[in-house]
């Protein structure tokens, strides 16, 4: 089991930055291949990043590519995502998950492939 809890959610004006983090409980944070995911109301969940196990292999969603970067810290079992140049279109509530059975230097972006679901992070984006 691993628990996930998000936070750094909150609300900024476009052009502005966030930096969201989940930090993880439980097993070795480091045998997971770990994604951000977010949905906005009315929409489905839609993928945003995702970061192999060792951190080596990246991910992105082609509407946050450039803006948006992913990283990890083992050693804390925390997770990032750090948010520049937002848009109103961002505004979602934001979700950090944990795939157990990926290979090594996977980074999944399907949500059916991630073991485990935070609770998520609100992230307001004004005009």
């Amino acid at each position: 089991q691993v628990h996930l809890v998000e936070s750094g959610g909150g609300l900024v004006q476009a052009g502005g930055s966030l930096r969201l983090s989940c930090a993880a409980s439980g097993r070795t944070f480091s045998s997971y291949a770990m994604g951000w995911f977010r949905q906005a109301p009315g929409k489905e969940r839609e993928f945003v990043a995702a970061l192999s196990r060792p951190g080596t292999n990246a991910a992105y969603a082609d509407s946050v590519k450039g803006r948006f970067t992913i990283s990890r810290d083992n050693a804390k079992k925390t997770l990032y995502l750090q948010m520049n140049s937002l848009k109103p279109e961002d505004t979602a509530r934001y979700y950090c998950a944990a795939d157990v059975v990926t290979h090594y230097y996977g980074a999944s972006d399907v949500a059916g492939e991630y073991d485990y679901w935070g609770q998520g992070t609100q992230v307001t984006v004004s005009s």
